[in-house]
């Protein structure tokens, strides 16, 4: 199972922006770009949301209907890592962002980071 971590979660003023990231690490029958890799979050109270998928080429991405249009989703498969830019940032986006990677029907979830929009 890979191993995720995330980081670049902090404390932003509402229009701020942060970058989240993703490290995978620990892969044994497959590579990272093999990998289908999401960002969801979860806001206290509430259930975890998706947030936006992209796919192992890098080639298309899809997201969330509430962040379309502020944030991009992105990876570098030579670093084995994800992105998640966010700008616009709201104050309903805040919670833990958590980064998922899927590959032959099996997932693995990071640990997560905090990203709270506070003015």
């Amino acid at each position: 199972q890979v191993h995720l971590v995330e980081s670049g979660g902090g404390v932003v003023q509402p229009g701020g922006s942060l970058t989240l990231s993703c490290a995978a690490s620990g892969f044994t029958d497959f590579t990272f770009s093999d990998y289908a890799m999401n960002w969801y979050r979860q806001a206290p109270g509430r259930q975890r949301e998706f947030v936006a998928a992209i796919t192992r080429a890098g080639d298309s991405t899809i997201y969330g209907d509430s962040v379309k249009g502020r944030f991009t989703i992105s990876r570098d498969n030579a670093k084995n890592e994800m992105y998640l830019r966010m700008n616009s940032l709201k104050l309903e986006d805040t919670g833990v962002y958590y980064c998922n990677a899927v590959c032959a029907s099996r997932g693995s979830w990071g640990q997560g980071t905090q990203v709270t929009v506070s003015s």
